[in-house]
C-alpha cells in the first residue's frame, strides 16, 4: 500500500513538472516580436512555403485564410502604423498648442503693456512726470493764498485783491488744476498725454507772466500813488541846483555822446 502511494505521489509530482514547462512556439514568439518593433521579416512566417511551395500548412494557414498578411507590416511603431502616426500626431498638435500660447502670450504682454501706458490709474509712475513735469506743476497743484500773496506787502495784497485780480488769477489756476488732474486721471494714448502736459504747462507760464505783470503794476500804481501824495504835502526833499549843474550835465552828454 505504501509503495503504492509513493508511485501515485511520483507520478503526480512528474505530471505537475510537465504542465509547467516553458513552450517555445516560434510562431507565436514571431508574431508577437511582429506586432511591436522589433522586426518584420517575412522569412520567419511560419509555417512557411516549404520546398517549391508545396508546405500544405502553409497553404491552410496563409494561402487559403489570408493570403496577404504576412505581406503587410502590421506593426503599431512601425513608419506608418497606427501608433506612430498618433505620436506623431500628438507631437504636431503639442508643437500647434505651443504656438498658440506663445502667441496668446504675446498678445497678453502687448495688452497689458498699452494698459501700463494708457491708464490713468498708473500716470503717476510715468518717469517723465516724475522727473520733470511733476516739479514743474508743483506751484499749481498745491497752490493756496499763502503761497500767492504771502511773499508780496499788505499794500500790494489788499490792491490786488480789492481789484479782483486776485480772483481773476485764483480763477483761471482752478480751471487748469483741474484740467490737468482730468489729463492725469483719464484714459489715453502716453504721447497724447505728454502734450497735454506740455501745453498746460506753457499755459501755467503765460499765466504766471501776467500775474507777474498785474503785480509789477500794482507796485508802480502804488509808488506813484505815494509820490504824489509827497508832493501835495510837499516832502519831497530837492537837491540843492545851480546854473553850472545844468552846464556840467550837458557836457557830460556830450562827451559820452558816440558819433
Amino acid at each position: 500500500m505504501k509503495k503504492l502511494l509513493c508511485l501515485f505521489t511520483l507520478s503526480f509530482a512528474l505530471s505537475l513538472s510537465y504542465a509547467q514547462e516553458e513552450v517555445n512556439d516560434e510562431a507565436i514568439r514571431y508574431q508577437s516580436q511582429r506586432m511591436v518593433f522589433q522586426q518584420w521579416n517575412q522569412d520567419d512566417f511560419k509555417p512557411g512555403k516549404g520546398f517549391l511551395d508545396t508546405n500544405p500548412y502553409y497553404w491552410l494557414v496563409w494561402g487559403l485564410f489570408d493570403p496577404n498578411y504576412h505581406k503587410t507590416d502590421l506593426r503599431p511603431l512601425s513608419a506608418t502604423g497606427p501608433q506612430t502616426q498618433r505620436l506623431t500626431l500628438v507631437a504636431s498638435q503639442n508643437s500647434i498648442d505651443g504656438k498658440y500660447k506663445l502667441h496668446s502670450d504675446t498678445v497678453r504682454k502687448t495688452a497689458l503693456s498699452q494698459i501700463a501706458s494708457q491708464s490713468g490709474l498708473l500716470s503717476d509712475a510715468d518717469p517723465l512726470w516724475i522727473l520733470y513735469y511733476s516739479q514743474a506743476f508743483q506751484p499749481l497743484l498745491n497752490y493756496s493764498a499763502v503761497s500767492i500773496l504771502g511773499p508780496l506787502s499788505p499794500q500790494v495784497s489788499a490792491k490786488l485783491v480789492s481789484e479782483g485780480l486776485y480772483s481773476w488769477y485764483t480763477n483761471e489756476l482752478g480751471m487748469l488744476k483741474e484740467r490737468l488732474n482730468g489729463a492725469r486721471t483719464t484714459d489715453m494714448d502716453r504721447g497724447s498725454r505728454i502734450m497735454a502736459y506740455y501745453r498746460m504747462l506753457k499755459e501755467y507760464q503765460n499765466l504766471s507772466g501776467v500775474w507777474a505783470v498785474r503785480i509789477s503794476a500794482a507796485k508802480s500804481t502804488l509808488n506813484m500813488a505815494k509820490t504824489q501824495q509827497q508832493l501835495q504835502q510837499s516832502s519831497v526833499p530837492i537837491s540843492n541846483w545851480t546854473p553850472a549843474s545844468d552846464v556840467k550835465i550837458a557836457n557830460k552828454v556830450l562827451q559820452n555822446a558816440q558819433y
